[in-house]
């Protein structure tokens, strides 16, 4: 049997860690004020945990409360091998020794790790991380927002704005995607993850931004069963391996 590739941990909403080879991968961490002071069982991150991981890279796609959670900041105190990599709308006054600012459409590689930054379909940026032979993309709030309250012209922008971020992106060979299944647009809450993995091709489809909804993505796993590799999540520190 095939080791794993990676090892990846649900966090919170749009929060997971993913544990390569080589190097530990955080993407818009953020829990509610409730949750602080747990474990990582709880999905909560510590700098006293951090501080025994090395190559540790922490993204955030954009200034959102629900992506960008400041408490990040303080894992420099604990955890001199950590990098940042925040989008540009993301406003930080703390000086931290390594620390990299993306707009979309840039590039950037340091220690062995490629990143890709596209935009997005609201605020800030979508990544595309390449390391240890596996290639990740972390969607942010990219996604085809279809809201039923809105006019059928603002419909239309909608998915017309989503799927020219689409072409932007290309064709990358994608292993592991993280791409919003949001309740919160009804009948229509998977749409935007359904076209980005018949466009693409990820191998696996891992669904995020639906809070404490969890049935969401049991609905999404067996709506999508037998056409893509994706993961009914149940709980917090949930692990998942690739």
């Amino acid at each position: 049997m095939n080791q794993p590739k990676a090892k990846i941990t649900y966090l919170f909403h749009s929060g997971y860690m993913v544990e390569t080879k080589d190097h530990l991968f955080i993407f818009d961490y953020y829990q509610p004020a409730p949750a602080r002071g747990g474990k990582l069982a709880d999905g909560i991150l510590t700098g006293e945990y951090l501080k025994t991981k090395s190559h540790v890279f922490v993204f955030a796609s954009h200034n959102h409360p629900d992506h960008y959670d400041p408490v990040i900041l303080k894992w420099a105190d604990c955890c001199p091998d950590i990098t940042y990599i925040l989008s540009s709308d993301i406003r930080v006054t703390a000086e931290l020794p390594h620390f990299h600012i993306m707009s979309p459409y840039e590039d950037w590689e340091q220690k062995g790790v490629r990143v890709k930054s596209f935009g997005s379909t609201d605020a800030g940026v979508s990544f595309l991380v390449q390391a240890d032979g596996l290639s990740i993309f972390h969607a942010g709030d990219l996604n085809w927002w279809h809201w039923k309250e809105e006019t059928q012209e603002e419909r239309d922008w909608a998915e017309s704005f989503f799927k020219a971020e689409m072409e932007k992106i290309g064709q990358p060979d994608i292993d592991i995607a993280f791409f919003p299944v949001d309740q919160r647009l009804e009948e229509f809450y998977s749409i935007g993850a359904e076209y980005f993995a018949a466009k693409l091709q990820p191998k696996m489809l891992i669904p995020m931004h639906f809070g404490d909804v969890y049935g969401t993505t049991k609905a999404f796993a067996e709506k999508v069963k037998g056409s893509l590799s994706t993961v009914e999540i149940t709980h917090r520190g949930q692990e998942i391996f690739f």
